[in-house]
């Protein structure tokens, strides 16, 4: 029987969600016309609203439908640069971490390349903890020209998980908006809108067990942002282009479902985990299990073998039926060293030597048995491979 264990880079659609989802796929009715259909589906995509708006602790016009994790942060980052740089254009820095996802660090990227922005990186120890004293000092003398802080909740690769709380409240004391993409934090850590201060947060669906293309902005009411696109004014004239309400739909029960069970289903991953870690250990002893000894994520496991190619480990598994990931899948069919592992201060053989290992909704004991079961047998031919590249 094949076995997942990449739910970082999307999980299976829950039985409950993908009913759903057909259904209101049925529904006739563009949410912005006036007639009964048009009525019937925007009711649709406000119920939706409102049950995000409960299951995350925010207000219900927060809650700004986008296509998913990447346009969220692009909408959130470059929106709020953009508002915030043209009313002072001494405000042109943005602060974040080497270790946040591509769809953070290449939209920051693009501002720094064409919009004249600039980037200041908060420095972290090689267990990926950031420095938050470093950024206390850097706000001391630069926050004047900070026009936003980006930092995500958990680290999709390695687990660890950011003092979200801690930051906002050091930027409050500037005034400097905070953006945290949050999509690996939800469902498997508390993550309350209200209580963390932030005046931005990603979330999507696919990561739980909704449908890919199925995500949300969430924004703080009284944070102005500049529109990435434009056209009809929908989402409080943010995200123009007609509503999609069955992913709206599907993306409210998946967080809500995974919100409800987070608590139980973290205690049977923190065990799995624990599994998985000491397994491999007894099998590779020179196995480092990246920020082993930080605050992580209960569903993620990241390992870095000395003399072994992720690719070759991933692929002897995979012939066995057991699906993992050597990092994040936004990089996939890209071969190089992974740029999360690097900024721990690995060298480039050791981060290319990776393996990532996520649960989630549909994970079982029995999967765990099974990649212990085949591990021995894929990490010896990994070995022996070396660090030949093809």
């Amino acid at each position: 029987m094949p076995v997942y264990l990449d739910h970082a880079a999307t999980s299976p659609i829950r039985a409950s969600v993908l009913e759903l989802y057909i259904s209101t796929l049925s529904e006739i009715g563009n949410p912005a016309s006036v007639h009964s259909f048009g009525q019937h589906s925007r009711q649709i995509l406000e119920q939706a609203r409102e049950e995000i708006a409960k299951a995350i602790n925010c207000d219900r016009n927060e809650v700004i439908f986008t296509s998913g994790g990447t346009e969220s942060d692009n909408l959130a980052i470059k929106g709020i640069y953009w508002d915030v740089n043209s009313k002072d254009p001494s405000k042109n820095v943005i602060i974040s971490a080497a270790a946040e996802h591509h769809a953070v660090l290449d939209a920051i990227n693009w501002l720094v390349d064409s919009q004249n922005a600039e980037l200041y990186l908060i420095p972290s120890d090689d267990q990926g903890v950031l420095d938050i004293a470093a950024l206390e000092r850097y706000l001391e003398q630069n926050a004047s020209r900070v026009a936003l802080i980006s930092v995500m909740w958990a680290n999709n690769e390695i687990g660890v998980i950011h003092p979200i709380s801690e930051i906002t409240k050091i930027a409050k004391v500037y005034s400097i908006p905070v953006h945290s993409d949050a999509i690996a934090a939800l469902g498997h850590i508390p993550v309350d809108f209200a209580e963390s201060g932030l005046a931005a947060m990603t979330i999507t669906g696919h990561k739980l067990g909704g449908p890919v293309g199925s995500g949300a902005l969430i924004l703080r009411r009284d944070q102005k942002l500049t529109p990435v696109n434009h056209g009809g004014g929908q989402e409080r004239n943010l995200r123009s282009g007609t509503p999609d309400a069955s992913s709206a739909a599907a993306l409210a029960l998946t967080i809500t479902e995974a919100v409800s069970e987070q608590e139980d289903l973290a205690q049977k991953h923190q065990i799995m985990t624990q599994r998985l870690i000491a397994g491999v250990k007894q099998i590779a002893s020179d196995v480092i299990v990246s920020a082993e000894n930080a605050q992580r994520l209960p569903n993620n496991v990241h390992f870095r073998f000395p003399g072994c190619l992720g690719d070759s480990l991933l692929f002897l598994l995979d012939s066995d039926g057991v699906s993992i990931s050597t990092g994040s899948a936004c990089t996939a069919g890209v071969s190089g060293p992974s740029h999360v592992v690097l900024s721990l201060g690995a060298s480039n053989d050791e981060a290319m030597g990776t393996l990532r290992i996520t649960l989630g909704h549909s994970t079982k004991d029995q999967d765990i048995d099974a990649f212990l079961e085949a591990f021995p047998k894929a990490h010896q031919g990994a070995k022996k491979a070396g660090l030949t590249r093809r």
